[in-house]
């Protein structure tokens, strides 16, 4: 049955609504999936508004995934009680069964079928149908190309997917299968259709980015491209505008990547490198691909060469064996590299992951002791960063939303900055120089 045909079944206006959980990458697949659906069968509305179709695309990363959805499920059936709840992502990939018992839940997409989401909802609504689809994630070999166009002042895009290490915490090769690329030319084009929106700013995401350059056909593995070639053909591109890269590995960040960001004129020096943990009996159990010799050193290369450079760092506590001197080396070693900020995650036992069959669990209460520690190095580091670029000028990219009477940017290297609302703001980049930290820790910058 053709899409035409169902929809004159259906005899409505379908309103749909989309939300998203997790990392950048999802939001880009998110505002892709979503652009199928602007057409004159569809209209899309706020999630938290009365809709006929409710799209989740969920997260996995922690254990607060199953309990998220079901929130959030709930909360659109007391909004439309027979609404059409469709659930993709990660978690529906590695937890279908499960997400399939959710009351109101009619459609879950696994890593395969996602990016079809609109035929599925087409068909199943004419129906009245239910249906539920995962995949053997090692038959995904495919590269899905996706990018966001939800907000004017920056854009999401999506060069590389899926990964091939072995962390022992992590679900995401379950969910999103073996590492894989978009070609350089079909970035290119997508960094084009971004500029010409007039987007100021691109985010290159993806689950491993450092690793890109592989792709798979015919079951076979093979590298085309690296993350090195891809960032000098962005950089010589006419279109390329600000361009920012998410998170990169320690042992992907090679001496000629950082050399490279001191020289751009395009990509901005913010790296965001996964620390996970200070100690090496951690790292080792962690199955990490670097010991913190080489992640100190990594810092101070690029330091060095860029020192205005923001650097932020993932970091776990409470991984099983984690004793007080294993978390104790990870507090003094972060307290004495020159890291801006921390992104702390409490450890969670996982289905799937090797970690959940390790002894020596830590228990609850000490797990949320530490995350408090660390969470409070964070905040002192990220002030010290700030307070050390005060009375230097930044090219500081403004947004578009009035928050309680502020608009918020960033600077180039990160530099949170707010001042009072004015609309004539809106998606702007200003060239000022930083005066202060306000009381809510905003920068504010001179006039």
């Amino acid at each position: 049955m053709i899409e035409g045909e169902v929809i004159g079944k259906i005899d409505k206006k379908i309103k749909i609504a989309f939300h998203t959980l997790g990392c950048k990458l999802n939001f880009s697949e998110t505002s892709t999936i979503s652009r199928d659906f602007k057409s004159d069968n569809f209209v899309q509305v706020s999630f938290s508004s009365f809709a006929d179709v409710y799209v989740i695309n969920t997260c996995s990363v922690t254990d607060n995934a199953d309990k998220k959805l079901k929130f959030l499920t709930k909360k659109v059936l007391k909004q439309n009680s027979n609404a059409f709840v469709a659930v993709i992502g990660c978690y529906a990939q590695l937890q279908p069964k499960s997400i399939s018992s959710i009351n109101g839940v009619k459609l879950v997409l696994g890593a395969d079928k996602k990016f079809k989401l609109k035929d599925y909802i087409i068909d199943l609504i004419a129906k009245s149908n239910k249906a539920f689809h995962s995949c053997e994630i090692s038959s995904v070999f495919n590269f899905e190309s996706s990018y966001s166009m939800d907000s004017r002042t920056r854009s999401f895009l999506k060069i590389q997917d899926g990964c091939n290490y072995k962390c022992t915490f992590c679900t995401i090769p379950k969910a999103r299968g073996i590492s894989r690329s978009d070609s350089i030319e079909n970035i290119l084009e997508n960094i084009k259709k971004i500029s010409i929106k007039r987007v100021n700013e691109i985010v290159l995401t993806g689950i491993n980015i450092g690793d890109y350059g592989l792709q798979s056909k015919n079951g076979k593995t093979n590298r085309f491209s690296n993350f090195f070639k891809l960032l000098n053909a962005i950089e010589n591109y006419k279109y390329s505008k600000r361009v920012r890269i998410s998170s990169i590995e320690p042992n992907l960040l090679s001496d000629q990547i950082i050399e490279f960001f001191s020289k751009s004129k395009v990509f901005v020096p913010h790296f965001h490198i996964p620390l996970q943990s200070g100690s090496d009996k951690i790292l080792n159990k962690m199955k990490r691909r670097y010991l913190s010799g080489y992640y100190k050193e990594r810092i101070r290369k690029i330091k060095k060469l860029i020192p205005n450079a923001c650097i932020g760092a993932d970091v776990i506590v409470g991984f099983p064996g984690e004793s007080e001197d294993d978390f104790l080396d990870t507090y003094n070693f972060i307290s004495k590299i020159d890291l801006s900020y921390l992104h702390v995650f409490t450890y969670s036992e996982r289905p799937g992951t090797q970690s959940i069959k390790f002894p020596e669990i830590i228990e609850i209460k000490k797990r949320a002791e530490r995350s408090r520690l660390l969470r409070k190095l964070s905040e002192n580091k990220k002030n010290k960063f700030y307070t050390s670029q005060l009375g230097k000028k930044f090219n500081i990219l403004l947004e578009n939303s009035n928050k309680k009477g502020y608009i918020y940017g960033y600077t180039e290297n990160y530099i949170r900055v707010r001042l009072p609302w004015n609309p004539d703001l809106k998606n702007k980049l200003l060239y000022k120089e930083l005066d202060f930290i306000d009381k809510e820790g905003y920068v504010r910058f001179k006039n």
